[in-house]
């Protein structure tokens, strides 16, 4: 079954990460890497932002006909000998694994990086069908080893410090001499690579994500820097791949437009190692691939999105960019938005999947800096998006009392100008006289969301108001 979403409970999960003294180091990474290799990449390429702009175009015009590129990309899969299932919600792309699998006879299925089989819950439902589900992807394979869901679209792991990672293998690997060296993140892998090799020899089924769908020629594309993907597509008789609606484009040169910004603002390459394609199953004459070659196209509330203030939502490329320069997600990482997606990308996509009611916390988990957009390569308004479902959360009166209370006292003034001059002003002169001696307070009345943290300066001077008044008549 689908993971429970723990978003509801964010505001708990934020408070546990931010005690968490693991996680707290673990999350350096992201801010001491991915910024500072993003940025270098860009730098390198001075036509980077003109990418963007055709990128984001490119991903508009095929949202503006997707039933036409879908209708067109199905044929050419079909032409090639492949299959493709639609399914509307999580349950029927479940039921479509399963039953590929079961027919297969698979009793293990190893599994590339796939968000869309985070979404659906796909390793709880092979495993109550008697099969074993592998995570290839170094990361992915250490949060199943864990028991855990990803943190990060793009890396898995990285809420975990390698010492952490180093005694889970020690725990799970029992196999192997208790006192070799996991010192170093080379033998970690070279460990991890070892279990692994047994597990791609043996799988009957192989699993991957997309990155990308061509309707031109019916073609599926991921991208990896492990080679896992390709060993997981390649090997097995059976190759599945799990994709949503949105993942179309047009051509292959569309999908080398977008390409050139993706790998850029994820982890700062010029290109990921491997750009894998994928068309239909093996051919006469080809020396490998799988028998068969099966699609699974995921729809779950994404067609709603259509025509919506949240049809931007879907240009995402899954970077991870905006997480990787959130200053919330630095600070509490991934598992505290309680759901597949985390970062600001999460806080408009996961209200979008599972509600407003479950997700509403994540979009007042912002500081609306704007540095989500800003990196954002398919140039999403993430911030305005999340303005909107707060503005939704409101109108169903799903925001806490408090905050509409103060709202409503807010708006009372608001639309009375010189009472809310003369009230601010009072407050003003009030706040500063309290404040004088230290010039600053350490608690207050109302503030304590505030001062729990930090302390709340003493006002000086004249309100805003009454200064532009003074200067500008």
């Amino acid at each position: 079954m689908t993971a429970v979403p723990t978003s509801p409970a964010f505001k708990a999960n934020a408070s546990a990460a931010l005690r968490d003294p693991d996680l707290q180091k673990a999350l350096r990474f992201v801010r001491g890497n991915f910024i500072g290799k993003r940025a270098s990449a860009v730098a390198r390429l001075p036509e980077f932002d003109a990418l963007r702009d055709s990128a984001r175009a490119i991903k508009d015009h095929a949202l503006a006909h997707l039933d036409l590129y879908l209708a067109q990309w199905e044929a050419k899969v079909v032409a090639s000998g492949g299959t493709v299932h639609w399914a509307r919600d999580a349950d029927e792309a479940r039921r479509a694994v399963l039953d590929i699998c079961k027919a297969a006879g698979a009793k293990t299925v190893t599994k590339g990086k796939s968000m869309i089989a985070e979404e659906i819950g796909l390793n709880d439902a092979l495993e109550a069908a008697g099969m074993t589900p592998v995570e290839t992807d170094l990361g992915e394979y250490v949060v199943q080893v864990r028991g855990e869901a990803p943190s990060h679209i793009i890396a898995p792991a990285v809420h975990l410090t390698k010492e952490q990672v180093a005694a889970d293998f020690r725990r799970v690997h029992a196999g192997l001499p208790a006192d070799r060296d996991l010192g170093d993140a080379a033998k970690i892998l070279g460990e991890a690579r070892t279990i692994l090799r047994g597990k791609f020899l043996a799988a009957d089924v192989g699993i991957t994500g997309a990155n990308f769908l061509v309707a031109e020629t019916g073609t599926s594309i991921i991208v990896t820097n492990e080679g896992n993907g390709d060993l997981t597509q390649t090997l097995p008789d059976v190759h599945v791949v799990l994709a949503s609606i949105e993942k179309i484009v047009p051509t292959l040169e569309d999908a080398a437009q977008i390409l050139r910004v993706l790998a850029r603002s994820a982890t700062g390459q010029d290109m990921s190692v491997y750009t894998t394609l994928s068309t239909g199953p093996r051919r006469s004459g080809d020396p490998d691939g799988p028998k068969a070659y099966h699609v699974v196209v995921l729809d779950n509330g994404r067609s709603a999105m259509l025509g919506s203030k949240f049809q931007d939502m879907l240009r995402c490329i899954r970077c991870g960019a905006c997480m990787n320069h959130c200053p919330v997600y630095h600070a509490v990482g991934g598992h505290a938005y309680g759901w597949v997606y985390p970062g600001p990308m999460g806080a408009v996509l996961t209200p979008a999947l599972i509600g407003i009611d479950k997700g509403g916390h994540l979009p007042n988990a912002s500081t609306f800096c704007g540095r989500c957009q800003d990196v954002c390569p398919m140039r999403i308004p993430l911030p305005d998006m999340m303005r909107h479902w707060r503005e939704r959360e409101f109108e169903r009166r799903l925001s806490p009392k408090t905050v509409r209370g103060g709202l409503a006292l807010w708006a009372f003034f608001a639309r009375r100008p010189a009472l809310y001059a003369r009230a601010t002003d009072l407050a003003m002169r009030a706040l500063a006289f309290a404040g004088r001696r230290k010039g600053r307070f350490s608690s207050l009345p109302l503030a304590g969301g505030w001062t729990a943290t930090r302390d709340f300066p003493a006002p000086q001077g004249a309100t805003f108001q009454a200064r532009w008044r003074k200067d500008h008549g």
